[in-house]
């Protein structure tokens, strides 16, 4: 795709109220949203319901953690099947098996193992099926549409987390927390409907028919595309600053120890990131023309960790809020970086490369949570997030320098 035609299409790039009103990223949408939202109270009814059976803390974190970290695997050994297994078969099987999974869940005296192993495969079934969902939003929108949709998506993201730190909670102690795995296991029921019935849009058995390439069909095609090509390797570098990013959050707790305000100002803490997420995105997405947006991409990197060193002047708590808050708004690019790389691998082998990012993007998370709870043992939690944010600062502008001199990655 030649310069020109990324003109034009910026021209023709239109808003969100637009994009929805496009069937098939309308029914996906809807279905995504209304699932995160199940999710997020799946999250809270499942760690009410393992503290209540325990009363372990550390047997409540492990169950938690229970429903991201099998994806690091799914999402490589499993990622070739979006490829493979035509597209709406495979999203509305894979969330009725989910809504299966997640109802067993809540069946009471369920043996506490027999609880992990559901959750486990709950959430590696999910893995193809964040690949080729993913996959079918780009198929479905031109290019420059991608961008303003994934802005549209990462914004909504973040709002049900919001909302999940916000009322979850409250929910889960009012209905109790197996009919808050219930509902999980409803919205799941009405994803299936949707897309099922919704989208219209119909994929070929594999999206390795329009490769003539045959090779595109060995199992690691997708890691050896991306980890070999430069351009797509430092594009997925970018992404992953983001298990520095997420250090913040995961000391929250510790660090409104340190500012003395308590476990209330926890809530505040962890919203501060995703709320400056949900306005970066709105504002990059809709209203930063095309090329400005290529050209930001690497000052964002470089500039994300700056208000986190800042915490090493130890501000208060609404200062805290509001530099963890800019850092969310410069997280933004992501958004392009994830456009440019979807851009760049070819549609036979995309679902691998989606889940090749993705189990990398979450153990660089996974690892950046375990540096910063490492760090607490020598550092004060403050001077932890202010020297994550200093990594970030140096990682980004090295990516950055490399960017300028090579520019951004072109779709010829």
């Amino acid at each position: 795709m030649g310069p020109d035609m990324v003109n034009t299409r910026a021209v023709r790039a239109r808003g969100f109220a637009d994009l929805l009103r496009q069937r098939d990223f309308g029914v996906l949408w809807l279905a995504d949203c209304q699932s995160q939202l199940g999710d997020q109270l799946a999250r809270v009814a499942l760690a009410v319901l393992v503290f209540e059976r325990t009363g372990s803390g550390t047997q409540t974190a492990a169950v938690y953690a229970l429903t991201f970290l099998p994806e690091i695997l799914g999402s490589v050994l499993l990622g070739p099947i979006a490829d493979r297994v035509p597209t709406r078969r495979l999203l509305v099987g894979g969330d009725l098996i989910r809504a299966v999974l997640l109802a067993l869940m809540a069946l009471p005296g369920l043996p506490l193992g027999v609880l992990a192993a559901l959750l486990v495969v709950a959430v590696v079934v999910g893995t193809p099926w964040t690949a080729a969902e993913r996959a079918l939003v780009y198929d479905v929108l031109a290019d420059e549409d991608y961008v303003t949709g994934s802005g549209l998506r990462t914004a909504t993201a973040q709002g049900t987390q919001l909302i999940g730190f916000g009322i979850g909670g409250a929910i889960v102690a009012a209905i109790g927390p197996a009919w808050g795995l219930l509902i999980d296991a409803l919205t799941f029921l009405v994803s299936a409907l949707l897309i099922g019935f919704g989208v219209r849009r119909k994929t070929a058995g594999s999206r390795q028919a329009d490769d003539p390439d045959r090779a595109s069909r060995a199992w690691w095609t997708g890691a050896r595309m991306v980890l070999h090509d430069p351009r797509r390797r430092r594009l997925l570098q970018l992404s992953w600053l983001l298990g520095l990013l997420v250090i913040p959050e995961g000391v929250a707790a510790p660090y409104a120890g340190e500012l003395g305000t308590g476990p209330t100002s926890v809530g505040v803490l962890l919203a501060a990131i995703p709320t400056g997420v949900l306005i970066g995105s709105v504002v990059f997405s809709r209203w930063v023309p095309v090329r400005s947006r290529e050209r930001l991409v690497g000052p964002l990197a470089a500039t994300a960790g700056l208000p986190l060193v800042a915490c090493l002047a130890d501000p208060g708590l609404p200062l805290t809020v509001l530099l963890w808050g800019l850092t969310g708004v410069c997280t933004a690019y992501q958004i392009q970086v994830a456009a440019e790389f979807v851009r760049l691998v070819p549609a036979g082998v995309r679902g691998q490369a989606l889940g090749i990012a993705s189990a990398g993007l979450l153990g660089a998370q996974g690892i950046g949570i375990l540096a910063g709870g490492s760090l607490l043992a020598i550092y004060a939690p403050s001077t932890t997030v202010a020297l994550a944010g200093l990594l970030v600062v140096l990682l980004g502008g090295l990516l950055a320098v490399q960017r300028q001199r090579t520019g951004a990655p072109s779709y010829d």
